[in-house]
C-alpha cells in the first residue's frame, strides 16, 4: 500500500514508529506537512500538491494533526476523503474530538460516566458555577488547552472564584469540573484501534502534581482495565467516531470517569509502558480497511 503520514515534524517518536511499522509490513509511506498542502477544489477532481507535486495513488493517511493546526490539517484530511482514501481518523471525528465542550456533550449523550462539569457564557455568578460541581477543591481547565496546560486545581471556594474571574476578565473560555479526590492524581489512557483496546497504562501524577501528564514529569506503568473500564473505552471511541483514540479516565467511586478522548494520542508512552507495538496494530487496521 501506498501510506502518507500527516505530521509537521517526521522526527517524533509515534512518526517514526508509524513508518518503521509500515516499512516492515512493505508499505510505501511518506510523511507529508499537513500545513505545506494545497487544496484545489473543483467539480469532480478534489486534488492536493504538495510542494508543486499532485499527490495520486494515496491508499491510506494517517492524521497526526497538532492541536495548533486542527483547522487547515482537517481541511487536508477532508480533501483526501473527497479522493477516496482511507484515513485512520475522519476529518468529522477529528474536529469533534478538539472541541471539550462537543465532546463531553457527546459522551453524556452516549451515557457515559464524566466527572460533573459547567460551562457557562462568562457568567457574573461565579458562586453559583462552583456550587453545581460541589464546591472546591474543583478543576479549572481552559477550554483549548492541550497536554495538562492551562489545567488548574483550586483547593477553596476563593481561589476558585479568583481564577474563573480572572479567565472571565481575559475572555477565555473555561469548563469547572468537579475534583475526583480518589483518583489520588492518577488517571488511565486505554489506547482503541478499531473498537478493541489494544494497551492500557496508569498514569500517576509526580510528587505534589495534580496532573498526571507524561509531557508535566508523571510516570506510567501497565495496567489490566476492569470489563467496566474497557467497556467505557471502547463505548467513548465509538461514541467520538474514532478508529485510533487514546481514552483517558479517572477510576472513582461510581465507576471510570472519562476526561478526554484523544485522536491524535501519542505511541512513546503506551508502548513504553505496556511494551505492546502499538504502531503495528494501527498499520494492520489499515489493511483490514483497504
Amino acid at each position: 500500500m501506498k501510506l502518507k503520514i500527516l505530521s509537521r515534524n517526521s522526527n517524533l517518536y509515534s512518526t517514526q514508529r508509524l513508518i518503521e511499522a509500515a516499512k516492515k509490513r512493505n508499505h510505501e509511506v511518506e510523511v507529508i506537512d499537513p500545513v505545506k498542502c494545497d487544496l484545489v477544489i473543483e467539480k469532480k477532481k478534489p486534488s492536493i500538491f504538495y510542494k508543486g507535486k499532485a499527490i495520486e495513488g494515496v491508499d491510506a493517511v494517517i492524521p497526526r494533526i497538532g492541536a495548533s493546526v486542527t483547522f487547515y490539517g482537517t481541511a487536508v484530511v477532508r480533501q483526501f476523503e473527497m479522493m477516496g482514501v482511507f484515513t485512520t481518523t475522519e476529518s468529522q471525528a477529528l474536529v469533534r474530538s478538539r472541541d471539550k465542550l462537543r465532546s463531553l456533550q457527546i459522551l453524556s449523550r452516549a451515557r457515559l460516566g464524566l466527572p460533573k462539569t459547567v460551562f457557562t457564557n462568562y457568567s457574573k455568578d461565579v458562586s453559583e458555577v462552583i456550587d453545581h460541581v460541589g464546591g472546591a477543591p474543583l478543576i479549572i481547565k481552559l477550554l483549548e488547552g492541550t497536554q495538562g496546560l492551562g489545567v488548574v486545581l483550586a483547593e477553596t471556594n476563593n481561589a476558585a472564584e479568583s481564577v474563573i474571574e480572572a479567565f472571565n476578565g481575559l475572555q477565555a473560555r473555561v469548563i469547572v469540573q468537579e475534583f475526583i479526590k480518589e483518583a489520588g492524581g492518577a488517571d488511565i489512557r486505554a489506547f482503541v484501534v478499531d473498537g478493541h483496546v489494544v494497551g492500557a497504562m496508569k498514569r500517576q501524577g509526580k510528587e505534589g502534581e495534580f496532573r498526571s501528564n507524561l509531557h508535566r514529569g508523571g510516570s506510567a506503568e501497565i495496567i489490566e482495565l476492569s470489563d467496566e473500564e474497557e467497556n467505557a473505552a471502547i463505548k467513548a471511541a465509538r461514541a467520538m467516531s474514532l478508529g485510533v483514540a487514546g481514552v483517558d479516565m479517572l477510576q472513582s467511586a461510581r465507576g471510570p470517569l472519562i476526561l478526554e478522548v484523544n485522536s491524535s494520542p501519542g505511541l512513546e508512552g503506551i508502548e513504553a509502558a505496556t511494551g505492546k507495538d502499538i504502531a503495528k496494530t494501527i498499520i494492520r487496521y489499515i489493511e483490514r480497511n483497504v
